[in-house]
This record gives structure tokens, sequence and C-alpha cells, in this order.
């Protein structure tokens, strides 16, 4: 396949950035807003040109523990689902992390908690970021704002995770993945060979002489000792994923005498409140942290603190706002802007807010 322009959902982009990687297989089951994955994938039938083994399973449980064998035998396999199935999913996503496995997890954010609303939130930025499964644990978590970054972020979920054998999150909310635009979607990877697959994932359970020992892929381990070196290890992998893999956009912050930071299709809403602010003469800038984690936190202090004021605006009750307060520090006051139950701001409210919040006039 060459390279294609198309319109399509943010959730089609997915499905169809999946098999363009030559992603082994798809677990997933239908949650609204993002059934579109799934309903995508298996009206492309993948298995027929690319091999992909696309697969509803009975249950988000069963899902995640079909990715944990998958990724278990070095295959590139992944899952999608909003909010509340991704809850179910958290077992799984830590034992994926303690036995240093790479995976791909998708997440249309709707709104909370238990079964909330069908419409988009960005309320699960805790559970994500924070690890939402038990144990010491990060997901490097990715957030898109277009289309685009949706299809593109697929690919580079993946490479992140081989890199680090950890799983990688792509976390979008529910406008993202319902929206239509125009995407760029990538040529066709052809899908690793067995002897590539052997060199690229040593770990793998399959494709290993018959004379050696099968590796054994568990996260269990009742030695304390070897317990915290294991953990140990972790945090390692962690550090080197802060050090290397902080992405973030930043839009007038070369000026800014206030400083709003907004991840996904908020950020958009923020960028035309930014327009306006600065037409009645309001210095503002953006910063939109693409990597959730790792964050941002040197970037977005090393603006604030020429600033006057922060404004965090998300589409929950302030749940990134405790990381870019950590960013801040106590010099420069951080206010929040955010909506909840599915409701999105408009650019003038969150302008409106930002002149309340710092008493601009």
């Amino acid at each position: 396949m060459k390279e294609e322009v198309k319109l399509m959902k943010g959730n089609e982009a997915i499905a169809h950035a999946a098999i363009r990687y030559g992603a082994d297989g798809y677990f997933g089951y239908p949650i609204t807003p993002q059934s579109e994955v799934l309903e995508t994938l298996e009206a492309e039938m993948p298995w027929e040109t690319t091999g992909m083994v696309v697969l509803q399973a009975e249950s988000e449980v069963a899902s995640i523990n079909m990715v944990y064998g998958g990724a278990a035998a070095g295959k590139a396999v992944m899952t999608s689902s909003s909010s509340p199935g991704v809850s179910l999913m958290q077992e799984g996503i830590s034992y994926l992390a303690a036995s240093e496995l790479p995976a791909l997890i998708v997440n249309v954010m709707r709104g909370g908690p238990g079964l909330g609303t069908i419409q988009p939130s960005q309320a699960d930025y805790f559970q994500a970021t924070k690890g939402g499964g038990h144990g010491d644990y990060h997901l490097i978590v990715l957030a898109p704002s277009t289309v685009q970054e949706m299809a593109d972020f697929v690919g580079l979920g993946f490479d992140l995770a081989f890199k680090y054998r950890t799983p990688s999150m792509i976390l979008a909310d529910g406008v993202v993945g319902q929206m239509m635009e125009k995407v760029v979607l990538p040529p066709q990877r052809p899908r690793r060979t067995d002897e590539e697959l052997a060199a690229q994932c040593p770990w793998a359970v399959t494709g290993r002489p018959a004379s050696r020992k099968p590796n054994i892929i568990t996260s269990l381990e009742l030695d304390s000792a070897i317990m915290e070196k294991n953990n140990e290890r972790f945090q390692a992998t962690y550090r080197r994923i802060e050090e290397n893999e902080v992405r973030y956009e930043a839009r007038h912050t070369d000026d800014a005498e206030y400083l709003i930071v907004a991840f996904g299709s908020v950020a958009r809403i923020c960028q035309k409140a930014i327009d306006d602010a600065r037409a009645k003469g309001i210095k503002v800038g953006l910063i939109r942290p693409i990597t959730l984690w790792p964050f941002p936190y040197k970037e977005i202090a090393a603006v604030a603190k020429h600033t006057k004021g922060v404004l965090c605006v998300e589409l929950n009750a302030g749940q990134m706002i405790e990381d870019v307060r950590l960013a801040v520090g106590d010099g420069v006051p951080v206010r929040h802007f955010g909506r909840m139950g599915g409701i999105v701001p408009n650019p003038q409210e969150v302008l409106d807010a930002l002149e309340s919040d710092f008493n601009i006039k």
C-alpha cells in the first residue's frame, strides 16, 4: 500500500494505522465511544491481507489477557476500550508491566465515574499516568489532539513499547475518537519474519530452538530480594523514558505573560482562546503535553517562571493540574478550569476563566 489521504474518524484512523504498522493482533470488546476501532478492523479483514488476528473477546478482562499472551510470544498486539472497560483491564495491564512486555492499549475516554455518560471526558488522567493497577509501574501515555495523531501514535506507541519493553497507552478523549478529519495513512510495513522476531524479542516464548529451555513469562516473584531487584530494574527503565521520551507542543510561549496547559481536544479549543486573547492584547501561550507520562515538568517550569499565572484546562474536576503544580512550584499561581459530564467548553469560556482567575482587565 502507498501513502494515502483519507477522511475518517479518529477511531477509524487507529484501526487503519494498526493494520499498516503490521500489528499481529487486536483483541477487544465494543464500548462507546470507541467501538469503531473494532468495527473498522472487522470491515477491513486484515487477516486476509497481512495476517493480523482480529478477535472480539467475551469481555475486557479476556481482551487484556489475550494481549498478555500475544506479547509474551513477541507479537505486536493491542486492544482498545473506553473508560469503564479500561478499568476492568487494570490487573492485566499491571501484569504486562511487571512481565516487561510491550503492548499498545487505546483508551477513548468517556465521562464517569461509574458507567457515567458516553460523552467525552479527560477524567482517566490519574488512571493512565499514575498507574491504575497495583504496584510501582508506569505506562508511556500519548495524548493525541488530531485524527492524524491518532494514526501516528499507533506506530509511535508500538515502537516505544518495544524499545523499553513496557506497555504504551494512547489516551484520547471522545471528541478526538469521534471527529472526522483528513489523515495521511502510512505505507504498509511488512510483518516480521520468525528470524526477526527471535532477534528483536529475546523474551519471546516462541521462535526458539527446541533444544533450548523456553522462557517463562510471569509477574510473580516470591523471593522479596529478587522482587526488589525487579522493581529497581523497572524504575531504571522509567528514568530512561523520562530522560529521552518527553514530548510536547508549545505555542506563543516566547513572550507569554500567562500560560495555558491543556491536552487532547481541549488544547485545540485553547488555541482559539489564545488567539482571541492576543487580539485583546493579552499575551497568552500554550503548552500541550503530548506525553502525559513522562510529563514535561521542566518544559512547563521554564515557561511558567516568566509568567504571571498558569491556567490548566481539562475535561475533568482537576487531575493534570497536580502535575502542573509540581512543575510550576510556589512562585506562580496555578488555577484550573474544567467541565464535567460531557460538556465541552468553548474558547470564550476559557478566556473568561483566564481573565477572572487572574483579574485581567
